[in-house]
C-alpha cells in the first residue's frame, strides 16, 4: 500500500481503499435485486464509485480533517495552530509529515 512520498517509514500513513470490493459487491446485488430495490442500490453504486475516483491526495486530505476534528480543531487550515493540532491527534507523526498532510488538506478542500 502506498504510503506518503518523501516521508520516513517510521510516519507513513496508508490508505486503504476497498471501493473495488464494494462495488463488485454491489454490482451483484443489483443483477439480482427485484426491481423495488433497484433505486436504493443504484445510488449506492453511484457512491462507491464517486468514492473509487478520490485521489490519493484528497483522501490524505479527509483524513487530516476528521484528526483535526477528533481534537477539536476550528482554526485556520493554514496556520501553525494547524499543524500542532494534527500532530496532537497524532503524536507519531513527525513534523514534515504533518506539514505536508497540511498542505495536502488546503490543496483539497472539502
Amino acid at each position: 500500500m502506498p504510503g506518503i512520498a518523501g516521508l520516513n517509514k517510521k510516519h507513513n500513513v496508508l490508505l486503504v481503499r476497498d471501493a473495488d470490493v464494494a462495488a463488485a459487491a454491489l454490482r451483484q446485488a443489483l443483477a439480482e435485486a427485484p426491481p423495488e430495490e433497484r433505486p436504493g442500490l443504484e445510488r449506492a453504486m453511484e457512491l462507491v464509485e464517486s468514492t473509487a475516483a478520490a485521489t490519493e491526495a484528497g483522501l490524505r486530505a479527509r483524513w487530516v480533517r476528521s484528526r483535526w476534528a477528533a481534537v477539536g480543531f476550528t482554526g485556520d487550515i493554514t496556520s501553525v495552530a494547524a499543524v500542532r493540532a494534527l500532530r496532537k491527534a497524532e503524536p507519531k507523526l513527525s513534523l514534515l509529515a504533518a506539514v505536508q498532510l497540511q498542505k495536502e488538506a488546503v490543496d483539497h478542500p472539502e
